[in-house]
């Protein structure tokens, strides 16, 4: 088993059942699903979960299911004729009224554009194959100068790195979202183009509101989120680095350093990080990848990434299953150059409820190093996840095993690096506990008797007076 999680986008390419039940298979190793609700209708959505729903009910492990916000997106509108070119140094005009326009005068769907940009800023289309210089503001017109110029097709992506956006990062459509995210309980909701901490606590006391446990990820994909990092990773449940608006808004030189900042600052914070864009990119086209994808992945794993994420690769490439078999592989060996070379441990900087449950998260990991590969697994029970979420992030050199009777909860704890959640009700106390972590070792064959393991128990599996435990234990068929 790799501990890497892999979250898949859903799309054409993945939609027949089939290829959902493959991508789950524990051959191919798909944890999460993403539902984009940037493409398709809620009722495709709906029809996707369905089909997910039926394999949770035939599959012993858990499955998550992410939706994804759109957020304020600002696109292109309708252009006739398609493709044609710009050439530097020519003049243009955006409209957000115009519907249909041509390359030298069209819309946008987003109503403010020419409230919000300034004279000198940069405007950036289609992930910045085409680059703008706003040159004059008349009304509800913008004008512009071509800097680098390209074909031009309708709905394409605008990014305005230079200008504060004035729309909230939950749209009306978002909302709309949302509320069909409650409805069907998913598991996570990914809000995108976050910029403070305060849109992510928002968000949060509506899913309270409509007593949701829905877990919140902040997308990183704005220059203004980098000045508030720590505040979002604190507000967050996790954190997505989203490369792809982020390298258009900002100096693609950078993304990777901001990569490893994000990764650091959420393995010390205590909270999970998703690495996401183009990591096999080429394989949305070709049966194999290129030795910088997986130089890429490698590397996002080597960063301590709890997962990756595949996009376009899954939901609209010719090979999705095979794409998820080579990012497994990749983890796989990833993970055993890093079981092999010991890591420094940074403290876990979390709630003081939980520094207890840190340290000794820390500790086992410690302990682990120590006795090598006498220990085979961690056993813990993690009611609501908390105690495997800080397990995860010690980066322990083997599973760990997380039992919670709450079904939510082990969907949630499948996002966590090496955890492997499984939902049991609650055994009476800690001989049971014992029991019950003895015979599923044995069923999966994850160990063998006389092989030893940790065990940490919940406070209610333990005498009253003791509120934590490290155990030592043998694993027995009696």
């Amino acid at each position: 088993m790799i501990k890497t999680k892999i979250i898949a986008t859903l799309g054409p390419a993945s939609s027949r059942t089939e290829v959902i039940r493959a991508l789950s298979s524990t051959d191919v190793g798909v944890n999460m699903f993403r539902l984009n609700f940037s493409h398709g209708t809620l009722e495709e959505h709906e029809a996707l979960l369905e089909t997910i729903n039926d394999m949770r009910g035939q599959s012993t492990y858990a499955i998550a299911v992410m939706g994804d916000l759109c957020g304020p997106k600002i696109r292109t509108a309708k252009i006739e004729p398609q493709g044609q070119v710009l050439q530097e140094g020519e003049e243009l005009i955006i409209e957000p009224s115009l519907e249909t326009g041509d390359v030298y005068h069209f819309g946008t769907n987003y109503e403010h554009f020419s409230r919000d940009v300034k004279i000198g800023q940069r405007i950036l289309i289609d992930d910045g194959q085409i680059a703008l210089q706003v040159t004059n503001i008349t009304g509800n017109r913008t004008h512009c100068r071509v800097l680098v110029g390209g074909p031009l097709y309708s709905h394409k992506g605008i990014n305005l790195p230079d200008t504060d956006i004035s729309s909230p990062a939950i749209t009306p459509r978002d909302w709309q979202c949302v509320d069909w995210a409650i409805e069907h309980e998913l598991d996570y909701l990914a809000l995108s183009f976050v910029r403070t901490a305060e849109e992510i606590r928002k968000l949060k006391e509506y899913l309270r509101s409509k007593s949701s446990f829905i877990k919140l990820v902040a997308k990183i994909e704005k220059p203004q989120a980098l000045d508030h990092l720590e505040e979002i990773i604190d507000a967050s449940d996790a954190v997505l680095v989203a490369r792809g608006d982020l390298g258009v808004e900002m100096d693609l030189a950078q993304v990777p350093l901001i990569q490893k900042h994000i990764t650091q600052m959420c393995r010390c914070l205590g909270k999970p990080v998703i690495v996401a864009t183009q990591m096999l990119q080429s394989m949305i086209d070709a049966p194999t990848p290129t030795r910088a994808e997986v130089s890429d992945v490698a590397n996002a794993i080597m960063d301590f990434t709890d997962a990756v994420m595949l996009s376009g690769e899954t939901a609209v490439g010719q090979y999705p299953v095979q794409t998820v078999r080579t990012i497994s592989r990749i983890a796989h060996y990833t993970e055993k150059f890093l079981d092999e070379h010991d890591a420094y441990r940074p403290m876990i900087t979390t709630i003081e409820e939980l520094a207890v449950t840190a340290t000794l998260a820390r500790s086992v990991a410690h302990i682990i190093d120590e006795l090598g590969e006498a220990i085979k697994l961690i056993v813990t029970w993690s009611e609501t996840g908390a105690n495997a979420r800080l397990l995860s992030k010690s980066r322990a050199d083997v599973p760990i095993i997380a039992f919670s009777s709450d079904e939510l909860a082990c969907r949630q704890m499948t996002l966590h690096y090496g955890v492997i959640p499984i939902c049991h009700e609650m055994p009476s106390d800690i001989i049971q506990f014992a029991k019950l972590a003895d015979t599923l070792i044995l069923q999966k064959k994850w160990a063998q008797v006389a092989d030893q393991i940790i065990l940490l128990p919940s406070r209610g599996l333990t005498p009253p007076t003791t509120t934590h435990a490290i155990l030592l234990h043998t694993i027995s068929d009696q």
